[in-house]
């Protein structure tokens, strides 16, 4: 075996992230790595190429431990790795890229020539076909790729990790791509592919590894695993029939009739296939997919976070313009994004200045609003929402996970939207915290408030939602209302390949 990873453990601050994983990589294949958000891919990804220090167990390369301290120290062993964003320097050329580093030189000063030819001799093989003395930011994202690979592949030599390298190119590029990993593959090189995109993992690789919570579910070859099976190992859910998928809230005559959103033809090239969407006052419409499916990307478009190039949104009285999150929050839409820490706190602010702030951008920053109606309306939302602080002027970084989720909501309800998003609202909260935010989504769209909820707990789309949109490769490919909302319907439609469809 090339490479043997055996109980690698990794732990954060008291919490595991890669729990007595083991994992195995042969010359001459390519290897998926699957998982959903915090499954541990990346944080294995960062302890094999020495970004991350492991915490216990070992990593064996032809046949001797290995303990890389440094990127560069596991390149210098034979594990390269290429991104979805080409780590390469654009302004320089494609030779200059090739051989940084490491440039051939004449009397002390770097040999052009040969570098053109070092560069050129790099390439052979690859099918590119281009000009090393162009600048690599001329060629498209693919060629880039190709570029990095090779680049990858002269400094390291024995296994290239592949992480999410398709998420920006178009059908053709993918191609051109899988081509040159085919043929690396032939050469005996082992290949580590980490995707979201399913029918990609089922058409390239021989194996998959599934993680799951940090630990490993199952290894086992491409060819014998079917889609279904691969996605309840992912998610941790079996097929089970309808039966026992817990209560759900009756929904007639609550929903309002006529839609109050109306989004026609919404998309964005490489991002999210143009896709027709209405919702209604009162209703509660679920996105559900795997990570990296579109369920984020469709909810940036809504909300103006990424310009959508074609298509339109509607309400009762015409179009809208919505191009950036402030045309949105005008528009009175609210955003809870899933990256909490990044997008939606600011944690040395205080929880008043945080719930404040969404109301204040609506205001303008010209007509700043009174501390004394700022105090009443957090008071209000502290006590509504059983925010957990000493004191609203309190830092929001201090409080626990579902508290800052809970303030970020405040945040978006103190503001009175008549449409609110919610990317994973419980992710990395306690029990009690995500019961509470579940009972708050069905009291406020009891008061007609709109959401839309994208969350990769089953259980929790099941239990909120009047309609599931399911996301899969980039496009909204099934909608289930009603009775029809249950975990197996939801599994088969994120299952089922395009060339399943094809053929229905």
């Amino acid at each position: 075996m090339l490479l043997e990873i055996e109980s690698l453990t990794k732990t954060f601050l008291g919490m595991t992230a890669l729990d007595h994983v083991n994992f195995e990589l042969a010359a001459g294949e390519v290897h998926a790595l699957l998982g959903e958000n915090g499954a541990g891919k990346s944080t294995l990804i960062k302890c094999l190429t020495g970004a991350y220090h492991r915490d216990a167990g070992s990593i064996t390369l032809n046949g001797a431990q290995i303990s890389p301290r440094s990127t560069s120290e596991a390149q210098e062993l034979g594990i390269g790795t290429v991104y979805q964003e080409v780590n390469l320097l654009p302004n320089l050329t494609v030779a200059q890229n090739l051989t940084f580093g490491r440039e051939p030189r004449r009397f002390g000063v770097i040999d052009n020539r040969t570098m053109k030819i070092d560069a050129l001799k790099m390439l052979e093989g690859y099918g590119l076909d281009i000009d090393v003395s162009r600048d690599l930011g001329t060629y498209s994202v693919a060629v880039q790729q190709i570029i990095a690979i090779a680049r990858a592949v002269a400094l390291s030599g024995k296994v290239l990790i592949l992480d999410e390298p398709t998420a920006s190119l178009d059908t053709r590029e993918v191609r051109m791509l899988f081509d040159v990993v085919r043929r690396l593959r032939d050469e005996g090189l082992g290949i580590i592919f980490v995707s979201h995109f399913l029918d990609q993992v089922f058409e390239l690789t021989d194996r998959i590894t599934v993680l799951r919570n940090g630990r490993k579910i199952v290894t086992e070859k491409t060819a014998d695993l079917d889609r279904i099976r691969l996605i309840s190992h992912m998610l941790g859910r079996e097929l089970e029939g309808e039966e026992g998928e817990g209560a759900r809230r009756p929904t007639e005559g609550r929903v309002g009739a006529e839609p109050i959103l109306t989004m026609r033809g919404l998309g964005r090239k490489n991002m999210v296939e143009p896709f027709d969407l209405d919702i209604h006052k009162g209703e509660v419409v679920g996105l559900a997919g795997l990570l990296g499916s579109g369920r984020t990307e469709t909810a940036q478009l809504v909300f103006g976070v990424r310009h959508a190039q074609t298509g339109t949104i509607s309400d009762q009285n015409g179009p809208l313009k919505i191009t950036s999150p402030r045309d949105a929050i005008a528009a009175g839409f609210g955003f809870a994004p899933e990256d909490r820490k990044t997008d939606g706190i600011i944690a040395d602010l205080s929880i008043r200045e945080n719930i404040a702030l969404a109301m204040q951008a609506r205001r303008g920053w010209a007509r700043p609003i009174p501390r004394a109606e700022q105090d009443r309306i957090v008071a209000d939302y502290i006590e509504k929402l059983d925010i957990r602080t000493s004191g609203p002027e309190k830092p929001i970084g201090e409080l626990s996970g579902g508290n800052q989720q809970k303030v970020v909501l405040a945040r978006w309800l103190a503001m009175n939207p008549r449409f609110l998003i919610l990317d994973e609202p419980t992710r990395g909260i306690d029990v009690g915290a995500h019961a509470e935010i579940l009972h708050l989504i069905q009291e406020i769209t009891a008061e007609g408030m709109s959401i839309l909820v994208i969350s990769s707990e089953l259980d929790e789309l099941i239990a909120v939602a009047d309609r599931v949109i399911v996301v899969r490769d980039r496009a909204h490919v099934a909608e289930l209302v009603g009775e029809e909302i249950v975990s197996d319907n939801i599994v088969r439609a994120i299952a089922t390949s395009k060339k399943q469809e094809e053929v229905a």
